[in-house]
C-alpha cells in the first residue's frame, strides 16, 4: 500500500474505537499506522467504523520497520511537545489504555509530554496521537 514518512506506532491499544479513529486521525495527516501484539482488530466492526473506511487507505507498517527518530507520548515527566524537534521522518508512539508505554520504548529518541492547562490528569490516546499529528503538520506549515 505504500509508505509514508510519519508513522503513529499503537502499542497494545486495546479500544477498536480508539484504534479506528487513531487510523482516521493518521490519515487525515498522511500517517501510516503500526500496531503492536494486543492491539485491537483494526478490521473489527468498531475500529472499522470509527475509522470510517480509513483503514483501506492508511498504510499498516510493520512494528519492526518503524521510522526513526521515534517519540514516546507519555503523561507525565516528558518534554513539552512544543518543545521537541519534530521532522520527519518519524513515529510517534502510543501506549495502551490502561497501562503505559514499557520503558524499553520509552527510552527511545525522545519522551513527550503534551501539557494540560485544566484538571485533566491526562488524554485519551486517540486525542493524544490526533494532537501530536497536529503539532507537525502544523510546524510544517509555518
Amino acid at each position: 500500500m505504500g509508505t509514508r514518512d510519519v508513522v503513529l506506532g499503537l502499542w497494545q491499544v486495546a479500544d477498536p474505537g480508539n484504534v479506528g479513529t487513531l487510523i482516521r486521525s493518521a490519515d487525515a495527516f498522511d500517517a501510516g499506522i503500526a500496531l503492536s501484539e494486543a492491539c485491537a482488530d483494526p478490521l473489527g466492526p468498531r475500529a472499522l467504523r470509527a475509522s470510517a473506511g480509513a483503514i483501506f487507505r492508511v498504510p499498516l507498517v510493520g512494528w519492526d520497520a518503524l521510522p526513526s527518530p521515534r517519540v514516546a507520548l507519555v503523561a507525565h515527566g516528558g518534554t513539552p511537545l512544543a518543545d521537541v524537534p519534530l521532522e520527519p521522518p518519524l513515529t510517534f508512539l502510543l501506549g495502551s489504555e490502561r497501562g503505559s508505554l514499557p520503558d524499553d520504548l520509552v527510552t527511545g529518541d525522545y519522551k513527550a509530554t503534551i501539557p494540560l492547562p485544566g484538571k485533566a490528569e491526562s488524554l485519551n490516546v486517540a486525542a493524544a496521537g490526533a494532537i501530536a499529528l497536529y503539532e507537525l503538520s502544523r510546524r510544517s506549515s509555518l
